[in-house]
């Protein structure tokens, strides 16, 4: 009995460590597989050669993405929260010379298309205007089948191998024990893994940017963030970027401006193009491509396939080749943007992969989360997912089949269904790899060339005009600011100070930290490491000229317009008509939108005895939601000249750096504001003032809008 009872008490004490697996228990101890083994190397896929593609035979890799592909269901794991929308993409520079990919050959040609925007780290249920990458997806229904661009926001991402893509989500998700902060990278785990992973400090410098807060899904631009091949009917290649380049122009909103929309309004950008898209203001990108030849893949002091890097436009300028036009909402967001499945490896005859080992990992990653998600390996006959090519093939049954298929044969070779479906001889549309030579030895390693973390990380800094490079120090200081352990502080300014010095001492001072004298050593990632694991420090490039294409406020693609802007109009009784049936069509003849607030809904009478609908009330919207703000006159102004909500309307639209317009008594309005000073000293560009009926003042006022906004009201930081 006893020895029963011993062996009882044995079988529960191991149900118990079983089952209550505590972090702190893999303290010490080697990291293994779920089997058991342990693993030499977590931070570098195997490969064919340090700059070879990925094999699959990767045990390791494979468990790892997998388990993480299964981790949420049915949301997206990343980029959960998204908006998408109908259009077509357009020819206007064929390049046969470069791809045979069909949809690419002649000018004018038009092939559907259906894209999302999204954020990447927060649940479906976030905000909009989270500080993070957004997501950047095109799904062409070309005749030649599916082809899927598949990219960000940003041009470059945080890690180089897809070995550490689970890690790196796990640190920016919402903390295990607590589950907290939703959508937010502003804690102690995101950076505690970015502080010991150097390779992100070019992406960190863009996501504490302004990039990574857009006004409007767009306005902002797309990037492919991997080197892809086109293939030419030669079957010669050409390593290809992919850029898309809104119509509008590349804008953003301020920080404080963000936080205070995501209380206001969460759905911010999901609104802002549904409304655009059923007003009929057509979101419009243009696609380019930089083509660089096979023979010039080692040209650069960058490695093409670093995914961490990006080729500079004055080395390697974009060609425009088309351009896309979003012109229908989805009927039902769950069957359409909800079930949408993207992945980078649909591609067509024309378009093929590099050995970017971020890209080789999920050439494998998207199709396991699909199944998860989706639920069945047919997730391709879900109606938006589902070609316009017709598709013929032996797969069969599986969950959710709709397909009916006649015939008694499923396999190939076969002679009973008269060999059908045939293999396609390339010269038929048949698709073939390119014939690259791999001649290599199978290792867990990168390239020496991917070794510099710095360099680009510096050049983006030194692109940005000072107004962009206060923003960023802004954003840094929030967020180390939020992280609770000081010795991640401390390695993340160590980092900062390899990336520009005055960078790393302003983000310092808002710490209450000193920059280190000598920066804490990064963690070895098998970049140019011996066998013993050493690695020898390898030396930063040559500093690049600052490239104005990398900023906003510079960027030379960006053209002034007020189209699709909202301007906020300031109404009252007795308001004056004439002003505000000029101001109204003039925004109406540039294609800006304006909406009248006032302190109720219902109407407000003008002082000719007429009636205008009141759209919006002080209570229920804010400065926030509004690109400018126009204050027509009117006798009866004071009544709302001593309202604290109208007040805090204007003065918040003059801190977040927007035009703000007044006419006749409307200037009155803004005596009261905290800077009503520079109003009457004409000292700002973005106060339009005028008492006197001025015939420019409605120019002046679009002109000013155009800049986006005024930034000498920043304070420097």
């Amino acid at each position: 009995m006893k020895s029963n009872n011993a062996r009882s008490d044995v079988h529960q004490d191991s149900k118990k460590t079983d089952l209550s697996v505590n972090t702190a228990d893999a303290n010490n101890k080697f990291m293994t597989t779920n089997q058991g083994v342990r693993v030499n190397d977590d931070n570098n896929s195997l490969k064919a050669g340090d700059r070879g593609p990925s094999l699959l035979e990767d045990f390791i890799l494979r468990e790892k993405i997998t388990h993480f592909d299964h981790e949420r269901i049915p949301e997206r794991i990343v980029h959960a929260r998204g908006s998408a929308a109908h259009g077509f993409f357009e020819v206007t520079n064929p390049i046969p010379q470069f791809t045979k990919a069909g949809f690419l050959q002649e000018k004018g040609q038009k092939t559907p298309v259906f894209t999302r925007f999204s954020t990447v780290a927060g649940s479906r249920g976030s905000t909009d205007l989270a500080r993070d990458v957004r997501g950047f997806s095109v799904k062409f229904y070309t005749e030649a089948g599916i082809y899927d661009f598949v990219g960000n926001n940003i041009p470059v991402f945080f890690i180089q191998d897809a070995s550490k893509f689970p890690d790196l989500i796990h640190a920016v998700k919402p903390e295990p024990h607590n589950e907290i902060p939703q959508a937010a990278s502003a804690h102690d785990t995101f950076w505690d893994f970015i502080s010991l992973m150097p390779e992100s400090m070019h992406m960190v410098m863009w996501a504490m940017s302004d990039r990574s807060i857009p006004r409007s899904y767009r306005m902002m631009e797309g990037f492919g963030v991997h080197t892809f091949r086109f293939i030419n009917e030669q079957h010669e290649s050409h390593f290809v970027k992919i850029h898309w380049k809104p119509k509008l122009g590349t804008h953003a909103v301020v920080w404080d401006e963000a936080q205070k929309i995501s209380g206001k309004d969460p759905d911010f950008h999901r609104r802002d193009l549904w409304e655009a898209i059923e007003a009929g203001h057509f979101p419009e990108w243009e696609m380019g491509v930089q083509l660089i030849p096979e023979a010039d893949e080692s040209k650069y002091d960058f490695d093409l396939l670093d995914p961490t890097k990006l080729i500079p436009e004055e080395l390697v300028p974009v060609t425009i080749i088309g351009r896309m036009v979003l012109n229908r909402n989805p009927d039902n967001f769950f069957a359409e943007t909800e079930q949408v499945a993207f992945h980078p490896g649909h591609v067509v005859p024309g378009i093929d992969f590099s050995n970017d080992p971020l890209l080789q990992g999920r050439l494998f990653s998207y199709t396991d989360t699909q199944l998860s998600r989706l639920g069945s390996p047919n997730f391709h006959e879900i109606p938006i997912n589902r070609s316009i090519s017709p598709t013929h093939n032996h797969q069969r049954d599986g969950h959710m089949r709709q397909e009916i298929n006649t015939g008694r044969v499923s396999y190939h070779p076969n002679s009973l269904g008269g060999g059908c479906p045939y293999q396609a001889r390339i010269a038929e549309g048949g698709f073939a790899s390119f014939n690259e030579r791999i001649d290599a030895h199978k290792v867990r390693q990168r390239s020496d060339s991917f070794s510099d973390h710095f360099s680009q990380a510096t050049l983006f800094f030194n692109s940005q005009t000072e107004v962009e490079q206060g923003h960023i120090i802004k954003a840094l200081r929030f967020e180390l600011s939020k992280v609770e352990t000081t010795a991640i502080r401390v390695r993340m300014v160590g980092l900062l100070s390899q990336v520009d010095a005055g960078l790393a001492e302003k983000v310092a001072l808002g710490l209450g930290l000193p920059v280190p004298s000598k920066p804490e050593s990064p963690m070895n990632h098998g970049v140019g490491a011996d066998a013993d694991g050493s690695q020898e420090p390898k030396p930063l490039l040559a500093p690049q000229q600052p490239s104005d294409t990398l900023g906003m406020i510079r960027n030379p693609t960006v053209s002034p317009t007020i189209e699709t802007r909202k301007v906020a109009i300031l109404c009252h009784d007795g308001v004056n008509e004439t002003q505000l049936s000029a101001f109204r069509a003039l925004l109406v003849e540039k294609g800006a939108k304006g909406c009248v607030i006032a302190p109720h809904m219902g109407f407000v009478t003008t002082d000719r005895g007429g009636a205008v609908a009141v759209e919006a009330t002080f209570l229920n919207t804010s400065s926030v939601l509004f690109d400018a703000v126009y204050i027509p006159g009117g006798t009866a102004i004071s009544i709302i000249a001593e309202d604290p909500d109208v007040l805090d309307f204007i003065n918040e639209a003059y801190k977040h750096c927007k035009v703000i317009g007044a006419e006749g008594e409307g200037i009155d309005l803004l005596a009261n504001t905290y800077f009503a000073s520079k109003t009457s000293n004409n000292e700002d560009a973005g106060l339009i003032a005028d008492r006197d009926g001025q015939k420019d003042f409605g120019q002046r006022f679009v002109e000013a809008m155009g800049r986006h906004r005024i930034w000498d009201r920043e304070p420097k930081v």
